[in-house]
């Protein structure tokens, strides 16, 4: 049986929420605030958290902001339909998910159980050799594939060769030549734009916002690198 998190500051919205989660076999943890869930987080086993993005004393954004310095679980937004710019800035420091208000019961218990399924089979995947990681980001070198939180990514195998290379040196600085010279194996002697612009196609498939990406970084002036763990 998981158990699920549900905070949202409305107790008649957390109490529609548990009877639904309750008839799929799911033990609901309550909270009506970003502390108390925090709070709930850090004493219960809790496999998923569903949170609102307005609230008092703490905010989703500033709960995902906590949780992800000690949980990768997965988190699913609530959300109004107004705050679709706070539904990026959540999605983009580590919130998995989003059902905007009014939602239909059904499709967030569908959701929470596509989020589940993800969790576990990343957290399985990461188990094999030949896998690397970088939170969310997952590369299989064994089958030469691609996953962003357990969604398969569809690369070219150049992109694939850059990305996989970055990845397997999480953390480490690398210039254009350094990474034309592994990938092509060939002395770097006028490589132009070439791996920026694969960057900038790798950047569109596995970010949510290519313009503010989470993990494949530029270090100005020096190269790129994948940002080391992140979550």
């Amino acid at each position: 049986m998981e158990n699920i998190l549900v905070c949202d500051d409305d107790k008649e919205i957390v109490d529609a929420i548990e009877i639904y989660l309750e008839q799929e076999g799911f033990r609901v943890y309550k909270a009506y605030d970003g502390i108390e869930a925090v709070e709930v987080m850090k004493k219960a086993e809790i496999q998923l958290a569903i949170v609102d993005i307005m609230m008092p004393r703490m905010d989703g954004i500033h709960f995902v902001k906590e949780l992800r310095k000690f949980s990768t679980v997965p988190v699913i937004f609530l959300s109004a339909k107004s705050e679709d710019s706070d539904k990026i800035l959540g999605l983009n420091i580590g919130a998995d998910d989003y059902v905007s208000k009014p939602f239909n019961p059904l499709e967030l218990v569908a959701r929470v159980k596509s989020n589940l399924r993800r969790y576990v089979s990343l957290g399985r995947m990461v188990e094999k050799e030949n896998v690397y990681s970088s939170g969310g980001l997952v590369i299989d070198d064994n089958s030469k594939e691609c996953f962003v939180y357990g969604e398969s990514i569809r690369l070219t195998p150049i992109e694939y060769n850059i990305l996989a290379f970055l990845v397997k040196n999480k953390g480490k600085v690398y210039s254009i030549n350094q990474i034309y010279e592994q990938i092509w194996h060939d002395s770097a002697v006028r490589v132009d734009n070439t791996i920026a612009v694969h960057i900038r196609h790798i950047r569109e498939k596995i970010e949510i916002n290519p313009k503010d990406p989470k993990f494949l970084k530029v270090v100005w002036g020096v190269g790129y690198k994948v940002e080391d763990d992140v979550v």
